[in-house]
């Protein structure tokens, strides 16, 4: 079976689950038993296989108490967590459909997942990873006995996805699995799903920006990681070894926190090889420690508020203090540049996507563009089509950030017209070919009309530090030429006609009158 048909089935399969399980539980909220069930299994078959390594037994066969204290340690040293074979997702799953206490041996399964974890180097990555896992919720029905019904629905349904041996797979079938359902989520919940999720077509971009022409980098990070979309795309476009250090993220919503932690296990990004952490990225930053970092990608929450001047302390933060100006109170965008400027590299280049009212509004917004232009920051800004993005159909705009440009210019892509996406049902979407335009445009840094263009900061500063796409870039006028002179004939030859029609019309009228 082709990579496309394994994944046309199973998202098949799963959205049935989705739909023939939640009832009358908003599709929104019942994602998190979807996904919860999902890397429930996987973390188990993916713990049964490390353990049998191969070997001709099976793990989850065995009694717990053949699992002795040092073969524990040695798994949660090696996996970040442990989990016994009676509590292995394949046994539960038998008796799901008559186990009257299931909800509750789920939550002491997964509380018992997590805290395995109390004490190891591993324990800030798997706390609290199945918080929003909640069994005994009345969401799932009014008596233990719906709740048990509903789960056992997911728990079979899950067990019943076609996922093989995964190693053996042509395509990341957990990690398929898991994305299209977020995705699918995303594009129903409308604005609330699209705010965490970005698109793959759009995190495949901002990832090849961002790495573009960098034979390794240290590391990667994203200061709005959602559901941690924008670095696993980074993964899947690289060797593994080009990113040494591994992924580095913050989110500000735990939920999306925990999916993103999830995403990692799922993407088989070991606890070692990442480092998600929870907390408001403006005003609690993490990760001071391990800047500057080689690639940032992100996408963060459009003009969201934030404490901005009210909080006196920030004007003198080395994120923000060199632009001499904070970003609006009612508009947070700049606050997010700045902050991913301040984190980059010498040798780094950042990819974010923007909302278009930052690059030509005034006040603080344009004398934070004025700062990033006089010190050479600002490499393209790329206008993208419309309707990419998940609850919202406007055209979005991607900022790329570098402190190592070879001149001083900058460049303008209009990746807005039919050329550059492919209409699919509700939403746009970029392909493979688009991409790699795109790409190629950016790498040549050629003048190409009604595309790109190359503007000098002179140019910028006399028009006020705007750097809107459209204000460089001439819009290709796709009107229909007329030919006047052309025209002028076509029009006398009708005028002529009807006054010879007009004749003969009189001479019938004098005929009959006479």
């Amino acid at each position: 079976m082709s990579s496309s048909q394994q994944r046309a089935e199973l998202q098949a399969q799963i959205w049935k689950i989705a739909n023939d399980v939640r009832g009358s539980v908003d599709g929104w909220d019942f994602k998190q038993y979807v996904l919860g069930t999902l890397f429930y299994r996987f973390i188990s078959e993916h713990f049964s296989s490390h353990m049998e390594n191969g070997d001709a037994f099976k793990y989850a066969d065995l009694s717990d108490d053949a699992i002795g204290k040092d073969i524990q340690d040695d798994a949660i040293k090696s996996k970040g967590y442990f989990i016994y074979p009676s509590q292995i997702f394949s046994n539960i799953a038998k008796n799901a459909n008559t186990n009257e206490s299931l909800n509750t041996d789920l939550a002491t399964i997964f509380s018992s997942i997590e805290s395995s974890a109390n004490g190891y180097p591993s324990e800030q990555e798997i706390k609290g990873l199945f918080a929003d896992f909640d069994t005994t919720s009345n969401r799932l029905g009014n008596t233990v006995k719906d709740k048990n019904s509903r789960l056992a629905a997911v728990i079979k349904g899950v067990e019943g996805l076609k996922l093989g041996n995964f190693e053996e797979n042509q395509i990341d079938l957990f990690g398929d699995a898991y994305e299209f359902l977020i995705s699918n989520y995303a594009a129903n919940a409308g604005k609330s799903g699209g705010e965490f999720f970005t698109p793959q077509c759009v995190s495949e971009l901002i990832a090849k920006l961002a790495i573009h022409k960098q034979e390794k980098i240290n590391k990667i990070y994203d200061p709005a990681a959602g559901s941690g979309s924008l670095l696993l795309q980074a993964k899947k476009q690289f060797d593994d070894h080009i990113i040494q250090d591994g992924f580095f993220g913050q989110e500000i919503n735990h939920t999306t926190y925990n999916l993103a932690r999830m995403n990692m296990f799922l993407h088989n990004i070991n606890y070692d090889k990442f480092n998600i952490s929870l907390g408001n990225t403006l005003t609690d930053p993490k990760f001071g420690d391990d800047k500057p970092f080689d690639a940032i990608v992100s996408n963060p929450p459009y003009s969201v508020k934030w404490i901005g001047k009210d909080d006196p302390t920030l004007i003198n933060d080395e994120r923000f203090a060199p632009a001499g100006v904070l970003a609006p109170k009612s508009k947070a965008d700049f606050a997010f540049v700045l902050h991913s400027l301040s984190y980059l590299s010498s040798k780094g280049r950042a990819a974010i996507v923007c909302f278009p009212g930052i690059f030509y509004r005034g006040g603080a917004e344009q004398k934070i563009r004025k700062y990033l232009i006089e010190n050479n920051f600002i490499e393209t800004v790329i206008s993208l089509a419309p309707n990419l993005f998940y609850g919202t159909s406007i055209s979005v705009n991607i900022l790329v950030l570098s402190k190592s440009k070879l001149d001083n210019n900058v460049q303008f892509i209009d990746a807005s017209g039919e050329d550059f996406y492919k209409k699919e049902t509700n939403n746009n979407i970029l392909t493979e070919k688009h991409i790699e335009n795109i790409i190629d445009i950016f790498d040549s840094k050629e003048d190409i009309d009604y595309v790109s263009k190359s503007v000098t900061p002179k140019i910028i500063e006399e028009n006020d530090y705007n750097l809107s796409v459209s204000s460089y870039v001439e819009a290709k006028d796709t009107r229909e030429v007329i030919d006047i002179v052309e025209l002028n004939k076509e029009i006398k030859s009708t005028v002529e006609k009807i006054d010879t029609l007009r004749i003969e019309i009189d001479k019938i009228i004098e005929e009959i009158q006479s």
